[in-house]
């Protein structure tokens, strides 16, 4: 699936950002980075590092303001947002160091998650029962990421691959409209990387997914549409196959004879 055509038809924008920026005394980390994300699509932000790419994750997802600029989620303005509210408006995210709880088992891990969009985020008082109404779904995200065979081990027992599948699996109990993913695959062997490719995909089709990725076989293989960021600023855009020929993405990957 690729983005809206001149006449409009086609999925809907999700996420967008206008002429967001972003100063570290002094340092522009990101220079006027405009960026749709559309529904059902798989949308890679890639560039060499330095890039300017966790910088804006973190602006997207609010863990820091802009300087200048715009971000809607879902048609809403979200610039000054809380990343809480964030979150609960739809917008989800997981970490490039995988975020689990290692000595708790994979289905207490879900549960866990789960407490949050039920409401009980807070309520630590309550007894270890109430929590059994929510291990139902998350028995249901369990089987839905292949997990459902690990129910009860431990966590941290798992692969490196299946961690960062658990990790998936509790960001999508916050029922996201927009995934966003740092890294993926780093460190992950091939057959790690076929596993999360195909679990990405499942879960696009009824959401959108903006990742951070690095091997461009995946970002070739996976996804729809491509935005190539250097020295924090967008460079090109389109699908890997118009990106892949850009003259200027060719330098900011492999630089030039004077470099």
């Amino acid at each position: 699936m690729t983005p809206p055509d001149l006449n409009g038809n086609g999925p809907r924008v999700v996420l967008s950002a206008r002429g967001l920026r972003r100063d570290f005394a002094g340092f522009v980390a990101v220079n006027n980075v405009d960026l749709d994300v559309y529904d059902g699509n798989i949308h890679a932000l890639i560039g060499p590092n330095g890039a300017g790419k966790t910088t804006v994750f973190n602006l997207l997802t609010k863990f820091l303001s802009p300087t200048s600029g715009r971000i809607d989620l879902l048609g809403h303005d979200i610039t000054r947002t809380s990343p809480a509210k964030v979150a609960r408006m739809g917008l989800a995210r997981s970490f490039q160091i995988s975020a689990i709880f290692p000595h708790l088992s994979v289905l207490d891990n879900v549960r866990i998650a789960l407490q949050r969009p039920g409401g009980l985020g807070v309520q630590f008082w309550r007894s270890l029962a109430v929590l059994d109404r929510l291990t139902p779904r998350a028995e249901e995200l369990l089987r839905s990421v292949g997990l459902d065979d690990a129910r009860n081990r431990l966590a941290g027992d798992l692969s490196y691959g299946r961690k960062r599948v658990l990790e998936i699996a509790t960001t999508l109990a916050l029922d996201p409209k927009v995934l966003l993913l740092d890294e993926p695959m780093a460190g992950m062997g091939h057959e790690d990387v076929g596993t999360v490719s195909d679990l990405i995909r499942s879960v696009a089709k009824d959401r959108a997914v903006l990742m951070v990725e690095h091997n461009l076989t995946v970002v070739a293989d996976l996804c729809d549409w491509i935005t190539v960021m250097q020295r924090g600023e967008v460079i090109a855009a389109g699908d890997y196959a118009t990106v892949s020929r850009d003259e200027r993405v060719r330098i900011a990957y492999m630089g030039t004879a004077d470099d």
